[in-house]
């Protein structure tokens, strides 16, 4: 087996939204409504119910469809959770564990000094544990640089649409 190029694959987008780092934090923190504004996470929900919510170690789920027609459903760990400024989770890969993620998102919230608005870092990494790209990677050696610039591309776009789209929803 080849050199690994999946794990430690990350994009990472900033935008500046109208509204103050609580409004926006209240919208990414609400995984319910995820699939207002995902191109690709048509729905979430959260597993753990116990308020607060969200919070470290709390439990949801995200239902995502890719290109093609595949769907599926992905168990999350909430790994960071300070208002008004931090939200993080990793998604769990087959094996559930959370030291082997198969991917790793975060929001980092500030409000920026210039505008007035809220800058807004939202990151995706790959993680070292099973996850469709890793699979296609394996399956096509190939191709496997044109496999994971191709996600990472369609991550860059998918994370800028949604922070575009809750930005609308702060507006209104």
């Amino acid at each position: 087996m080849g050199k690994d190029i999946v794990t430690g694959a990350r994009v990472e987008v900033k935008v500046e939204l109208d509204g103050s780092p609580q409004q926006i934090w209240d919208l990414i923190t609400d995984v319910t409504r995820i699939g207002e504004w995902s191109p690709e996470c048509c729905d979430g929900w959260w597993v753990d119910t116990t308020p607060p919510l969200p919070r470290l170690g709390a439990l949801f789920e995200g239902h995502n469809r890719y290109p093609g027609g595949f769907e599926a459903t992905v168990p999350c760990v909430v790994t960071e959770a300070s208002p008004p400024s931090a939200f993080a989770w990793v998604v769990l890969d087959p094996d559930g564990l959370v030291e082997r993620p198969g991917s790793i998102w975060s929001y980092q919230l500030s409000p920026s000094s210039t505008t007035g608005r809220t800058v807004v870092n939202h990151r995706f990494e790959h993680g070292p544990g099973t996850t469709g790209v890793r699979r296609a990677t394996n399956e096509h050696p190939e191709h496997a640089q044109q496999i994971v610039d191709s996600r990472l591309d369609e991550l860059r776009r998918n994370m800028t649409d949604t922070i575009d789209a809750m930005g609308r929803d702060v507006a209104r």
